[in-house]
């Protein structure tokens, strides 16, 4: 019974780790919207913005949708990030490969 108390818990502690994370992003396309409304951002910026929530999003999802032992090794990540003062930068994982190129090289 202990075994699926602490599974129940690794559970709670990715789902709201995942909730946490997609208000990360949605505050990105957030301000993304909010920049095309006091125009300074058009239109297509605003879709690049939406489609990198997306990108962001699936790849969380992927991260945090794990079953059995796997949803328990999730949680002793994310709680050894938050020890550690680690993070996940979800937003720069969803750039598009080729942004995520040229930052990683400095461009």
């Amino acid at each position: 019974m202990a075994r699926k108390a602490e599974r129940q818990a690794a559970r709670a502690s990715v789902a709201a780790y995942h909730e946490a994370q997609l208000g990360v992003l949605i505050e990105h396309v957030g301000r993304a919207v909010d920049r095309f409304r006091a125009g300074e951002q058009d239109a297509f910026e605003v879709d690049a913005a939406i489609h990198r929530f997306h990108r962001a999003a699936r790849q969380l999802w992927s991260f945090c949708a794990q079953s059995g032992s796997q949803v328990e090794s999730a949680a002793h990540l994310i709680a050894r990030m938050a020890d550690d003062g680690d993070t996940i930068d979800w937003w720069q994982r969803g750039a598009p490969a080729r942004a995520r190129s040229a930052e990683d090289l400095g461009v």
